[in-house]
């Protein structure tokens, strides 16, 4: 596609002025609102929640990782590493915060401590040959969490648009001990997530992923999947979305064995960050969903996504509705974007944070019953 005239956008590496951060461009159901929690912190990506309220935030192009506090009035944030390769993935458990840059994995113990005291940041414990992740860097950088049976989840995205891949190291989602030990293979043919959660109560892990460019403009769709059986083959390279064979690397059957969407988005929408939202603030119909942030697209003429979507699970569990939760942040009339979300994290309180990555900025959406509603 060398003479297309398509191409990424680069995230800004420069402070957004607070009073640029377009907050008055989104758009939501009634009764909720967003406010500005947290701001200058060029390239906010993927969300982690401290046992003592500490956020922590990864990036990707610049390099660095956050830590936002909240002292009740407002939020101060430090940088608590910087010149990483791509340090997208964070998570937290035990009073650790765990960091995935590339196939480089960082442990900070008793990281909220040492931010507390005023302390110098800790040397963190690297573990990166216990892991023993790939160092390619296409599609290399990582999303991190931990699931309801206490091993890391880490995806291992296809280091290439579309090629044949070793089913055991790329195109996969491993799970590991927190130490790197005892690898598993929980999902193949899984070319780009960059976002899972666990069912509240299932423990099943649902996850979105980026399909192929370049196949068309208006296909293949972007997934929203979920894992029935440890192992299951969601497609990759040979079929794509709800049952496309790939027109290089396909065959006839290609799709007859593969896992399927449990719902389908719209194609290049870059679907990452996605929580299962299990709080009381919102209402009673959001209980159990899921919202996903969807970063937006580069590679087709009219864009789409820059928004977050709500998933409302069938009553048997297998399949999902997708629609419109928060949006504003693409003009369509325009064609242009303001904002590009990442990350969603339920806080303790309910509120849902969307992390910004265009304009390093993290919005908090609360919930309040309007007046009209008895």
């Amino acid at each position: 596609m060398a003479d297309s005239p398509l191409s990424p956008h680069a995230a800004p590496l420069t402070v957004t002025p607070e009073e640029e951060i377009p907050l008055d461009h989104l758009r939501m159901p009634d009764g909720f609102s967003a406010e500005i929690w947290a701001h200058g912190m060029p390239g906010a990506r993927m969300m982690a929640l401290g046992d003592e309220g500490t956020l922590f935030v990864g990036t990707r192009s610049i390099g660095r990782v956050y830590a936002v506090h909240d002292n009740g009035d407002e939020r101060e944030h430090v940088i608590i590493a910087e010149g990483l390769p791509q340090p997208n993935g964070v998570a937290f458990s035990d009073g650790s915060l765990y960091v995935a840059a590339i196939n480089r994995i960082f442990r900070y113990d008793d990281i909220e401590s040492h931010l507390t005291n005023g302390d110098d940041i800790p040397e963190p414990e690297e573990l990166t040959d216990a892991f023993g992740l790939p160092d390619d860097e296409h599609h290399g950088w990582k999303f991190l969490a931990f699931g309801p049976d206490g091993r890391l989840y880490v995806p291992v995205g296809a280091p290439c648009n579309g090629c044949e891949v070793d089913p055991d190291t790329h195109a996969t989602i491993h799970s590991f001990e927190p130490d790197g030990s005892d690898m598993r293979i929980e999902a193949r043919g899984v070319r780009n997530s960059v976002g899972f959660d666990f069912h509240p109560d299932t423990g099943e892990l649902w996850f979105t992923d980026n399909n192929q460019d370049w196949i068309g403009e208006h296909g293949p769709g972007d997934e929203l999947n979920r894992l029935g059986e440890p192992g299951e083959h969601f497609g990759f390279p040979e079929c794509h979305s709800i049952g496309i064979v790939d027109p290089e690397l396909g065959s006839a059957d290609a799709c007859d064995d593969k896992t399927l969407p449990a719902a389908v988005t719209d194609p290049h929408s870059a679907p990452l960050g996605m929580r299962f939202y299990t709080g009381e603030m919102f209402p009673e119909e959001y209980r159990n969903a899921i919202f996903i942030a969807r970063r937006g697209s580069w590679n087709r003429t009219l864009s789409v996504g820059y928004d977050v979507l709500v998933a409302k699970l069938s009553e048997d569990g297998q399949r999902a509705d997708l629609s419109p939760f928060m949006v504003g942040l693409l003009d369509p009339q325009e064609n242009s974007f303001s904002g590009r979300p990442v990350d969603v994290l339920q806080m303790p309180d309910g509120a849902l944070l969307v992390s910004d990555e265009q304009n390093g900025a993290i919005y908090r959406i609360s919930y309040e019953t309007p007046d009209y509603v008895e």
